[in-house]
């Protein structure tokens, strides 16, 4: 017993130590922006209430919007948890913006790509009617393409009745990197993961079903509160901004969360309400109950390879790996990144980046990463290298995913409007040649394959991304060392020599190299033959074995030649000199075999 109080006295001891250790005025904000994320799987539980308006006197939520009488609330509660994970991590600051992060609400409404007025698969076809509902699924196709983010005085909401430019050289876009979904449950046991979230994070989009029968005017708060037993679905978009276990609502039992609306300075708060935790949609609806947009940064790439132009429509399961195809079609690009969506938590993930398809076989590997991912949803991977190519380059995005299957976008059908029973369809559009599965060692053309719905065949691409970044161009240069030079061979052997292949270019650069030409007496082969991502001052030893011509008194000469991948001019060359001697030399076993082939045949079969 004596023991255990001296080690809880020591924790305590070692706990106050370290929050003595911090600044004075640190908040979670200085902590999220330091990169130390110490809430991200904390050994406590979250403190029993919470506010992001106020976190040791600082504030990580922007200010009320007013939607005005348009079904836009989605955007606005979208653009909160954006705005929110702006102050929470100074990146709007950092990109030379003024005042409060405020993005467009009214750009997200126009050109998400799902409603009539603009769907890049389907031009002048069927979709959402603008101004009447969305979700957030359809919030991070819009994102993850790179068609938004943008400033609220790029697009202002003040013009909303009518669409603004798609683009302009003067926007300012803000690409969101991470976006994840969680669900509370109904018994609450994944509420602290929400509630961390918010802490690290910073505002979480959510969703009710908004009906005055529901709500409660408790004097100097309204709180909300749908029974699980009802049917009703969400038709309300708004944010989490943070909570009170022990606030009151209509439920059986206390604990709320405090929500951001968009319209206007409602309510007793101006503007902000509660929900309860047992609420049937508020943190638990699966694709519009928690929804947190993380690591949003200003224009951190180039250019955006893709094939599914609405995002995560519906999850490819039964196969884990796919690749997609892509062209380099504009200019010289830095691959700097790869994004994918995973369908569930705690999934390993291999991306590969591959030069090469020969239509069985995916070839010439260029880059590899590999790790796990916690939560569900989209996830930006930064390469630990750019992959450098050239315009009218393939190349050939892999991804393996340990469980839950692959998202992909699909022709398919989208609430009207949030709540309402009736729905759209918008149609998706593919080519083949763009997205395979492996189906047992069988790379297949997703194009091809057959869906329970025949409208969904051809329409269909695996949700994987390239991104690029800023194409700095280091020179490599090509040298190689060494030379390859045996004597008194005998012949029909087998002789082994090494040299050594260097990138002796610009600091930071990247060598892609391989074996040119080689002599073309013998059988060569080297050990590797050609490699890339060499960077400078390094260098890789080249094995080479060569089976020896079967000729006596011969002098083999010639050159092995090594030339830079990127640059046929720059090439080296390691000298080659073999020769056999004037006559083949006989073992004992070969003259025994000559004097007595008897006694020969008779130990070959007494020894095997």
């Amino acid at each position: 017993m004596k023991k255990n109080k001296l080690l809880i006295k020591l924790l305590i001891f070692a706990v106050f130590t370290a929050m003595l250790s911090l600044p004075a005025n640190a908040g979670i904000g200085e902590l999220v922006s330091s990169k130390t994320d110490v809430f991200d799987k904390p050994i406590l539980d979250p403190p029993s209430s919470f506010d992001l308006r106020d976190v040791g006197g600082d504030n990580f939520v922007t200010g009320i919007r007013n939607q005005g009488s348009y079904g836009t609330c989605w955007t606005f509660g979208t653009m909160a948890s954006l705005e929110g994970n702006l102050l929470m991590t100074g990146n709007w600051a950092a990109a030379g913006e003024t005042g409060e992060p405020d993005l467009s609400e009214r750009h997200l409404d126009w050109w998400n790509g799902f409603n009539t007025y603009n769907n890049d698969d389907d031009p002048g076809g069927g979709g959402l009617t603008v101004h009447e509902g969305g979700d957030f699924r359809v919030s991070s196709a819009y994102i993850t393409r790179g068609e938004g983010a943008i400033r609220e005085i790029d697009a202002p909401y003040s013009g909303i009745s009518t669409p603004p430019a798609r683009d302009d050289q003067s926007y300012h876009h803000y690409y969101v990197k991470d976006i994840e979904w969680f669900v509370a449950e109904p018994d609450l046991s994944n509420i602290n993961t929400i509630k961390n979230i918010i802490m690290t994070k910073g505002v979480i989009s959510t969703a009710l079903c908004y009906s005055s029968s529901y709500l409660h005017n408790y004097g100097s708060y309204y709180a909300h509160y749908q029974p699980p037993s009802s049917s009703s679905d969400p038709n309300h978009g708004i944010a989490i901004v943070g909570w009170d276990d022990s606030k009151i609502t209509p439920a059986p039992q206390p604990g709320a969360w405090l929500c951001k609306n968009s319209w206007g300075n409602w309510g007793p708060e101006n503007g902000y309400f509660w929900i309860s935790y047992y609420d049937k949609h508020c943190g638990q609806h699966p694709e519009m109950g928690a929804v947190s947009f993380q690591d949003v940064d200003f224009e951190p790439y180039n250019t955006i390879y893709y094939h599914d132009y609405h995002g995560w429509r519906d999850t490819f399961t039964g196969y884990s790996e796919i690749f997609n195809a892509f062209t380099v079609t504009e200019e010289d690009e830095a691959i700097v990144a790869v994004s994918f969506f995973n369908a569930v938590d705690d999934v390993d993930y291999t991306v590969k980046i591959y030069d090469d398809f020969d239509g069985d076989t995916l070839q010439n590997l260029l880059t590899t990463a590999s790790g796990t991912i916690d939560y569900t949803g989209f996830h930006t991977i930064t390469l630990s290298e750019p992959i450098y190519l050239s315009i009218g380059d393939d190349f050939y995005v892999y991804l393996d995913l340990s469980d839950g299957g692959i998202p992909f976008d699909r022709t398919s059908d989208v609430p009207v409007l949030l709540g309402s029973s009736s729905k759209t369809i918008v149609e998706s559009a593919a080519s083949p040649g763009e997205s395979y599965y492996k189906d047992g060692s069988t790379w297949k053309d997703l194009y091809d394959y057959d869906f329970s719905d025949p409208s969904w065949d051809g329409t269909a691409n695996f949700c994987v991304k390239a991104l690029s970044g800023e194409y700095i161009y280091y020179e490599p240069d090509l040298d190689c060392n060494g030379n390859l030079d045996w004597a008194e061979v005998e012949p029909g052997s087998t002789v082994f020599g090494q040299f050594t292949v260097e990138n002796v270019g610009e600091p930071d650069s990247y060598l892609s190299w391989e074996v040119q030409s080689y002599p073309d007496w013998g059988t060569w082969v080297f050990d590797p033959d050609g490699g890339s991502g060499l960077l400078e001052g390094n260098s890789i030893d080249v094995i080479v074995k060569i089976t020896v011509p079967d000729e006596t008194n011969k002098d083999f000469t010639g050159e092995v030649v090594l030339v830079n991948s990127e640059n046929p001019d720059n090439t080296c060359v390691i000298d080659v000199s073999l020769a056999t001697p004037l006559s083949h030399s006989v073992t004992f076993f070969e003259l025994l075999a000559q004097k007595f082939p008897i006694l020969t045949k008779i130990i070959e079969i007494m020894f095997g």
